[in-house]
């Protein structure tokens, strides 16, 4: 880890924690104690879109890149469900990102709904609740969804490398992708075909039984993109109106064709412009030598601020659409990653944090109270507490029992400890040995073809060959880095 940022398990105390938070200059509240069930905060149930909701925590959605290349699941996706299942966590956003269509992957084994699959995910799905009712009993207030997504700029759907599907030019991020000509840009014949792969896919899921589906509009894929396509002409872009008309068209066809399906939508409330490593590999903006960079969703314009304005129309938007359920977070893993999921450890092929990683939890935590405070009645959902470790519990105990937020989001959290969910609720202390550390090889791995896991915390990835595999490429970049360095 940089030396320039503390380490965050050495604040052991209230008193620590505190001070540390103060000297940062962030608003980061936390309650020393964290109260089990069934009076504490994050024990209550909730009701929301007509589905009881058993307690305030939640599962992110998380890709394991371990399906079969027809897109069905592998014994590694049921394992990953059924811990999911036996977590504690009374909702489970999605499951996991599972493509409308086969072009529309992120990677070669990710899962795709389809006829030919749909029985298969139904399966995952009572996998996860009959290990959930085992564990705990009670189904009844257990709430699974499933993420739908079009992976667009980061589609890679086959092993020979990206098939990037556009919303627009982009003049950073087209280089980065392969890029180079205006055939990448998806027409609006296109886009409205698209529309009804995830009309037909919301259909599909509610046939296997999940409770809701969530129009996935963040981290850079398709949806999220089309949030900040200003210069695309026709019906997908330009105005907020424009930019929009994916999601309402998609929500106007699943109340036509699925009506008794919950909608949700997870999306990146703030952008930034892209990052790179600078000196030393430290994290910092590209801008490129503009002034201005326009294409952030959430964003001040000037690449690194942000702007609440339109996000706030979008909640507003939401709740017009008759949708409760939102779960909130920021940037993207592709071009911004510490600011989407804070971290002290970089993937390897990734820059070193450009600032303390609780300054990014904050600013996360903070937007999502933002948000929920101008629209109250909706469901919200809140990302980035991975980085938090010991300090978990005390601050999603607070930002709950505050109202900043309604569940608290589990993501990289849950491959390590799942049932850390579990712990808190009991009122344990989590075990210090399980907790994530943001040592991000369930990122590094992935990117390199390998499967997704914990391998430094989960012995049953650390047993794999895969970890042999993932110590290899680890050094080569090493080395590489090192080779660089000597030659700047």
């Amino acid at each position: 880890m940089s030396e320039r940022f503390p380490n965050l398990r050495k604040e052991n105390t209230p008193e620590s924690f505190a001070a540390h938070v103060a000297a940062l200059g962030i608003d980061l509240g936390f309650d020393p104690v964290v109260e089990p069930a069934p009076g504490g905060a994050l024990a209550q149930p909730a009701t929301a879109a007509g589905l009881r909701i058993g307690n305030r925590l939640c599962i992110l959605p998380m890709e394991g890149w371990d399906g079969a290349p027809d897109g069905t699941p592998t014994d590694l996706t049921r394992r990953r469900w059924a811990r999911f299942g036996t977590s504690g966590a009374k909702l489970i956003w999605g499951g996991e990102a599972v493509a409308v269509e086969r072009s529309g992957r992120a990677n070669p084994n990710q899962l795709v709904i389809d006829e030919a699959n749909v029985g298969e995910l139904a399966a995952l799905r009572q996998l996860l609740v009959d290990e959930h009712g085992k564990r705990y009993g009670a189904i009844d207030d257990l709430a699974v969804g499933l993420q739908l997504t079009h992976s667009g700029r980061y589609s890679r759907p086959t092993t020979g490398g990206p098939e990037p599907r556009i919303a627009y030019r982009h003049p950073w991020l087209d280089r980065r992708v392969g890029v180079t000509g205006a055939d990448a840009v998806l027409s609006d014949g296109e886009l409205d075909g698209l529309v009804e792969r995830f009309v037909d896919a919301a259909q599909l899921a509610y046939k296997a039984g999940f409770a809701f589906v969530d129009v996935k509009h963040c981290h850079g894929y398709l949806a999220h993109e089309l949030l900040s396509a200003i210069d695309r002409p026709g019906a997908y872009g330009g105005s907020f109106e424009g930019r929009t008309q994916f999601l309402r068209s998609v929500v106007e066809g699943i109340r036509r064709d699925a009506p008794g399906l919950v909608i949700g939508v997870r999306f990146s409330a703030f952008d930034l412009v892209p990052f790179a490593g600078g000196p030393g590999m430290r994290g910092q903006p590209e801008m490129d030598g503009h002034d201005t960079y326009p294409f952030a969703f959430g964003g001040d314009g000037t690449g690194l601020g942000i702007d609440l304005t339109e996000p706030k129309r979008f909640v507003e938007l939401l709740d017009e659409l008759g949708i409760e359920f939102v779960c909130t977070t920021a940037g993207s893993p592709y071009y911004c990653p510490h600011v989407q999921r804070p971290a002290a450890f970089p993937p390897s092929d990734g820059y070193l944090p450009p600032e303390d990683p609780l300054v990014g939890v904050a600013r996360q935590l903070a937007v999502t109270a933002e948000l929920k405070a101008h629209r109250p009645e909706l469901f919200f959902v809140g990302s980035g507490y991975s980085y938090l470790q010991e300090w978990l519990g005390p601050v999603a105990q607070h930002a709950v029992r505050t109202g900043a937020v309604d569940a608290v989001g589990l993501g990289r959290m849950a491959l390590s400890y799942p049932d850390v969910a579990a712990d808190l609720l009991a009122g344990q202390t989590p075990d210090a040995t399980r907790l994530c550390r943001t040592l991000s090889d369930c990122t590094t791995a992935p990117r390199h073809g390998l499967v997704s896991g914990c391998y430094p915390l989960d012995d049953f990835y650390g047993a794999r060959p895969e970890r042999v595999e993932l110590a290899l490429v680890k050094k080569a970049q090493r080395q590489a880095k090192a080779a660089k360095g000597a030659s700047c």
